[in-house]
């Protein structure tokens, strides 16, 4: 199993979930972020004042699933992230040891 983090545009979620959903990747968790990249923020004015905004909102997207779907998830959050603008996003990919539902008692795979 692999643990899948694309970091994407918050604008962009509602596509990706449903994206995503089309390949039958049901679960995730969306969280609401902040950081930067090349990006490095942008100027806002602000009752007359201009001040840097450092970290820009973005949001993370988690998935664990099986390794055979990796690749097409993958494939479908880029194709669906994509805007071809500076902060369109990254995706990690990392290995899951171990998975275990709570509720259940179930491990791995049939936990997912």
């Amino acid at each position: 199993m692999k643990k899948v983090e694309a970091i994407i545009k918050p604008f962009k979620l509602d596509d990706v979930r449903e994206a995503l959903a089309e390949i039958g990747i049901t679960g995730m968790t969306v969280l609401e972020v902040k950081g930067f990249g090349r990006q490095k923020g942008h100027t806002e004015l602000y009752r007359g004042a201009e001040y840097m905004v450092d970290f820009l909102p973005k949001v993370k997207i988690e998935l664990v699933i099986q390794d055979e779907l990796v690749e097409r998830a993958i494939e479908v959050i880029v194709e669906t992230a994509h805007t071809g603008k500076i902060g369109d996003g990254k995706i990690f990919v990392t290995d899951v040891e171990r998975v275990i539902r709570i509720r259940t008692s179930e491990e791995n795979e049939d936990a997912v």
